[in-house]
């Protein structure tokens, strides 16, 4: 296995030390596959089935990382806009 040495100055080494209780080396090997991954499927639009179990496993997807689409930002807005029903009861959705 390979080790990473990085380097920080003592502030935000300092500011890490306050949370002993995070394993900072498994959040570094997340983030750096977690970018490998994105990396790869921007390149060939697809994830293979060990990408596939790793962003289960943590709960993301690539696409996560995307940003918003114009069509899907100017319906926000217009939902945003429109006019919504005030339901006092249940009743008042069947009737």
């Amino acid at each position: 296995m390979v080790s990473i040495t990085l380097s920080m100055d003592d502030s935000l080494r300092n500011e890490l030390k306050r949370f002993s209780w995070v394993n900072w080396s498994e959040i570094a090997k997340e983030e750096a596959q977690k970018k490998l991954i994105f990396e790869s499927y921007i390149k060939i639009g697809k994830i293979t089935e060990e990408e596939w179990a790793f962003c289960e496993e943590i709960d993301w997807h690539p696409v996560d990382e995307l940003p918003l689409k114009e069509e899907f930002k100017k319906e926000i807005e217009k939902r945003k806009k429109a006019k919504f029903l005030r339901i006092k009861s249940l009743n008042q959705l069947f009737e």
